[in-house]
């Protein structure tokens, strides 16, 4: 890969050295908490080794960068199918597994626990790129059983996270969609979506996409510790604009939204995502699944020791007295009187601006298959048609 500065290739053998527990620079966390399945407990201990007179020791320094591994890993599906009743989706598509982005709150950490590495740091620095995806894609929309529907991609981690910029996964399945007339919903908070508009603006005219643009903060210092690696409040703010200016049908998500953290900005957010060319809004507040309830704790008493405790009981007054509530009914919106005030005021904010709470039906009728993958160094075949 090229930026050898801040990425490599992840090498199995590669010894895992302990992070610190404050952040390193351009990440969430720095805690490398143990996943559910493990069946022994590590701590780490300063022994004094780790300090050298060079200053160079990046793990000895808190501070210090931590470089991005990915693995490449071929798959055998791509599509998941989706039996959540919360979601407006049966099919979807991640590229990627791990998320750069490094976002505190995500709930998808957890994830990381299936391949033994940690929700935490690592999550975040230790990627897998599932590199034949488009290939995968287009033998799933070839098989005679599939029947056209939109699938939804990037539901569990962005599939324009930065890694994206160079090995163009995600590109390479929007060429399969856009090829076979396959509508698709994206869901980013990255501004590297505007580099498809030349595909998304084709297919906007189809009626075959819609995008969501998440937007949790217009705040950028709050951006900078909450998800250090995705795009600034005004890159995605500029995408939206771009992709109204495109004719593609975007909507903006506040999500998730935290009590006194960025819950404070809902309406802000909203009328400047408005004022953008965004038409439709949507919202979710905070889940603590698993791993992810200790890490977020952690981070709110780092940045937030002053309301720490405040923000945890409004999110336990919305989950029923727990960190979190997996119910399919309430897990997306919270229950109780500050998940019907949030809600209350997402829907009136966004009235006032014209935002919409509807999105409109995309278009199935002009599917068809896209060529079949072609075996290495084998000829091109030609259509019939």
């Amino acid at each position: 890969m090229s930026d050898a500065t801040d990425r490599s290739l992840h090498d199995e053998s590669a010894e895992r050295r302990p992070a610190p527990a404050r952040a390193p620079r351009g990440r969430g966390t720095g805690w490398q908490i143990a996943h559910r399945f493990e069946r022994s407990q590590r701590e780490s201990v300063d022994d004094g080794w780790g300090h050298d007179d060079s200053g160079d020791n990046d793990w000895a320094d808190p501070a210090a960068a931590v470089r991005t591994e990915v693995r490449l890993e071929t798959c055998s599906e791509i599509l998941t199918r989706n039996d959540s009743p919360d979601l407006p989706f049966e099919w979807s598509i991640n590229p990627y597994r791990g998320c750069e982005h490094g976002c505190i709150y995500c709930y998808a950490r957890p994830t990381h626990s299936y391949l033994n590495l940690s929700p935490g740091l690592d999550f975040e620095t230790r990627l897998v790129a599932k590199v034949n995806a488009a290939d995968r894609l287009r033998v799933a929309l070839c098989r005679p059983s599939w029947r056209p529907q939109s699938i939804n991609l990037g539901s569990a981690t962005d599939a324009y996270q930065p890694v994206e910029r160079e090995l163009r996964l995600t590109r390479g399945l929007l060429e399969v969609l856009h090829e076979a007339g396959q509508p698709v919903s994206i869901v980013t908070k990255s501004g590297g979506i505007v580099r498809d508009l030349d595909l998304l603006g084709e297919m906007a005219q189809r009626r075959q996409v819609v995008v969501f643009i998440s937007v949790t903060t217009l705040d950028a210092a709050l951006g900078r510790i909450l998800e250090p690696r995705a795009a600034a409040p005004q890159r995605r703010l500029d995408a939206i604009r771009r992709l109204a200016e495109a004719g593609v049908w975007v909507g903006v998500n506040v999500a998730p939204v935290i009590p006194f953290v960025n819950e404070p900005e809902i309406e802000r957010i909203l009328a400047t995502a408005a004022e953008a060319g965004a038409r439709s809004a949507h919202w979710t507040v905070l889940r603590l699944p698993w791993e992810v309830a200790p890490l977020f704790r952690s981070w709110l008493a780092e940045h937030f020791p002053d309301r720490a405790e405040r923000v945890m009981a409004r999110i336990r007054d919305m989950r029923g007295g727990k960190d979190y509530d997996a119910n399919f009914r309430d897990r997306m919106r919270g229950a109780g009187p500050w998940a019907q005030l949030i809600r209350q005021r997402v829907e009136k904010a966004a009235a006032r601006v014209g935002l919409s709470r509807e999105v409109p039906a995309l278009d199935a009728s002009a599917f068809r298959p896209p060529r079949a993958p072609q075996a290495p160094g084998a000829p091109e075949q030609g259509s019939l048609f």
